[in-house]
């Protein structure tokens, strides 16, 4: 790839998502990408540069972007996360909110809506503790393609085997042919909207939980920053932020501080 092709897209990426692409990502580049520009009749990545530039690209520079921002993602992945919300974070926030009996809680960077489904059975799996309560659950994430899906809650057998116990499979999902599909009284439980992390999130309100798991590896230090100090703005004072297993607050910002007990769980500080 020519070097100024590779400023363009790479600039692009970074002003759009907070997504860093250095040269050694060359190959995620020609993955993600080269079926993107086969879908448009183009031969390689250079043509489809090309066409990114054009002044009215702006749809191609979207689908762009949302091919480099789809994530990995399953149900309960990486369990320790719903461990410590439903046996730590919850408990304490149903005492903490008896009186008002409403919890809202975040999951930014939702893909295509696991971690939101996940968080809705756990919720159901409490049964008769939270009846009376209103729980508001928000997924968010950058592309309109993933959200789509996050909505439609119908999986492939891959996806409903990646981490899902065979009990709630049969519980809370109805099969459809060859695919699963959640149940309403789950599908009602979870909202999912557009929003980019990078344009600030005061527009969503304020939550009592935050998952943003698995998305601040991707950005530079400043970004970061930046993310962690808006979160921090929707956050309530006495609410729980949950960070990937390979994120951190230390060093990047003093807004949050570690609960050295509970891997993964930040408090604002």
């Amino acid at each position: 790839m020519a070097p100024e092709d590779f400023a363009f897209i790479s600039g692009m990426l970074k002003q759009r998502s907070g997504l860093i692409i250095g040269p050694d990502k060359l190959y995620l580049l020609e993955s993600r990408l080269s079926p993107l520009a086969r879908r448009r009749g183009l031969p390689g990545l250079t043509e489809l540069i090309a066409e990114m530039r054009k002044p009215s690209a702006e749809e191609l520079r979207r689908d762009v972007t949302d091919a480099m921002t789809t994530n990995e993602t399953s149900f309960f992945r990486d369990i320790k996360p719903f461990e410590e919300m439903r046996t730590f974070a919850l408990p304490d926030l149903l005492a903490k909110r008896a009186d008002r009996r409403q919890l809202r809680i975040w999951s930014a960077a939702a893909s295509t809506g696991q971690e939101a489904y996940t968080l809705a059975m756990l919720f159901k799996e409490m049964g008769v503790r939270l009846d009376g309560w209103r729980l508001e659950i928000i997924g968010t994430d950058l592309s309109n393609e993933v959200l789509d899906k996050a909505r439609a809650a119908t999986y492939s057998q891959f996806e409903v085997q990646r981490g899902l116990p065979i009990t709630l499979l049969v519980k809370y999902f109805e099969q459809d042919g060859e695919h699963w599909r959640l149940k309403q009284p789950i599908r009602s439980m979870v909202n999912f909207r557009q929003h980019n992390l990078l344009n600030g999130s005061s527009s969503l309100g304020t939550f009592d939980v935050i998952f943003c798991r698995n998305v601040l590896i991707y950005f530079d230090q400043e970004t970061k920053r930046k993310v962690l100090e808006d979160l921090r703005k929707v956050l309530a004072p006495d609410g729980y932020l949950f960070l990937g297993g390979a994120e951190t607050v230390l060093g990047i910002t003093d807004k949050f501080r570690p609960l050295p007990d509970h891997r993964g769980v930040y408090a604002p500080a």
